[in-house]
């Protein structure tokens, strides 16, 4: 099936077939990389030690600034070529796809070159101690040498969602999990690379996923393929991905700064085994959350392209089947984590201290999961319409606006307790606020178009 025919399918079909089709794809692809995130963590944890999981712990933010430059990128343009999909403007699709490319390069390059002569005191400002630094160091050595890469290889299956590949993108992120999962035990058991075995695996297999995505691209038979004249990047079409890909951009930046400030906070009131701990329940949650991301990813083109072709009761419909997906997947998560958290935790260490400091932070940290799951697609609906102020002031409302001042403030109450604690009380809070707005935002723009 081509671009064009795809694309028509998400103005006709039913919506909830269409959600199933397109979110499917992206929740296996998610979830498998989700997985494999555990599986290099407790590969590390076990083959290398402790300090390796709490080194690692460190370079998340690190890993969430280059995120940021990279879905600015990747999902502002995606955004936008639904929506010109949608418009049945097939020429401006094009060159949005091929200032994708360029993008990526020129952002993924500067991002690089930066980051790698600062490397050292960004890592300290990241909560790196004498301890963890030599582990998180290595490590993002190698990753941002490849974060070209990265950059586009995110980018380019971005665009092949909106292009109405979903199953393409999805086959392209089971390939990248596999191929690192074999290249981590060749790495680091086999040749006993460490942690920067582990990080080379992730870029070597992120470069073979991305030479078949170009593949794919190159495909003049496609209605969006890359060809010449189209990777000129115009001001317009810049201004346009920028303008929406802002709100992941701050999303990402935000959360950068929360686990480095999270980082700081555990290191303060519990050492480097509260680091590790930390890191550990993040990996837990991810795992549960990258469902809903993968929810909100198959939602994006066909709210992309019901709003740019005017069907909101189409693009509402699929809104309201997405927030109820992504509530009922996070309370199986936060029933799991609830019931099981020792368990959980020794898949990443055997250290009996860092067992029961990970156990209760997965507790605390999960507590009120269940409730981001409507946060979260609401946000992004927001997002996909191009209502950037309103999914930029939900995107920070949970991170910036609520969960930095409560960790900083609950500490002095309840000690390290008082960090944890702070997660579970800005996603409630968060909640509380996303709710009153979209009831608001609905009543004022769509009320009698159903």
């Amino acid at each position: 099936m081509d671009n064009k025919q795809a694309a028509l399918e998400l103005g006709q079909k039913p919506v909830g077939q269409l959600l199933w089709q397109y979110a499917l794809p992206a929740i296996v692809a998610m979830t498998a990389s989700s997985l494999y995130n555990i599986i290099d963590r407790a590969f590390i944890g076990q083959m290398v030690g402790p300090e390796a999981i709490a080194g690692l712990g460190i370079t998340f933010p690190f890993m969430n600034l280059s995120g940021a430059f990279g879905a600015a990128v990747g999902v502002g343009a995606s955004t936008c070529i639904s929506v010109k999909l949608g418009q049945k403007d097939y020429k401006t699709a094009g060159h949005l796809l091929g200032n994708t490319v360029t993008l990526n390069l020129i952002i993924g390059s500067l991002f690089m070159v930066v980051c790698l002569i600062f490397l050292e005191p960004i890592l300290r400002f990241f909560g790196a101690s004498d301890v963890t630094m030599p582990y998180a160091k290595e490590f993002m050595t190698v990753i941002l040498l490849g974060n070209m890469i990265t950059h586009m290889y995110f980018g380019m299956n971005a665009v092949l969602r909106a292009a109405g590949k979903p199953r393409h993108a999805m086959y392209s992120v089971l390939f990248t999990v596999g191929m690192n999962i074999l290249l981590v035990i060749a790495f680091v058991w086999w040749f006993r690379w460490g942690i920067r075995g582990a990080a080379l695996a992730t870029v070597t297999s992120q470069s073979m996923a991305l030479c078949w995505q170009m593949y794919l691209f190159s495909n003049k038979n496609e209605l969006l393929h890359l060809k010449r004249g189209i990777y000129k990047l115009k001001a317009n079409l810049v201004r346009n991905i920028i303008a929406i890909g802002i709100s992941p951009f701050l999303m990402n930046v935000t959360s950068c700064i929360i686990v480095i400030f999270m980082n700081n906070q555990f290191v303060r009131y519990g050492g480097d085994m509260a680091v590790g701990a930390y890191s550990i329940a993040n990996s837990v949650v991810m795992v549960f959350f990258m469902f809903v991301i993968g929810i909100t990813q198959g939602m994006q083109p066909i709210v992309g392209y019901n709003y740019g072709a005017e069907k909101f009761d189409r693009m509402l419909r699929c809104l309201y089947i997405a927030i109820g997906c992504a509530t009922a997947i996070l309370l199986v998560g936060w029933g799991l984590s609830m019931l099981f958290p020792r368990q959980i935790a020794r898949i990443f260490t055997t250290d009996p201290t860092l067992i029961e400091l990970a156990a209760r932070g997965i507790k605390l940290d999960m507590l009120v999961f269940f409730v981001v799951g409507s946060q979260a697609t609401i946000t992004n609906f927001f997002q996909c319409i191009g209502k950037v102020k309103i999914s930029i002031f939900l995107s920070l409302s949970r991170q910036l606006f609520l969960l930095l001042p409560m960790a900083y403030v609950f500490p002095y109450f309840w000690d390290l307790d008082g960090v944890w604690y702070s997660m579970p009380a800005s996603d409630f809070g968060s909640f509380a606020m996303t709710i009153p707005i979209l009831i608001w935002y609905m009543r004022k723009n769509f009320r009698g178009k159903n």
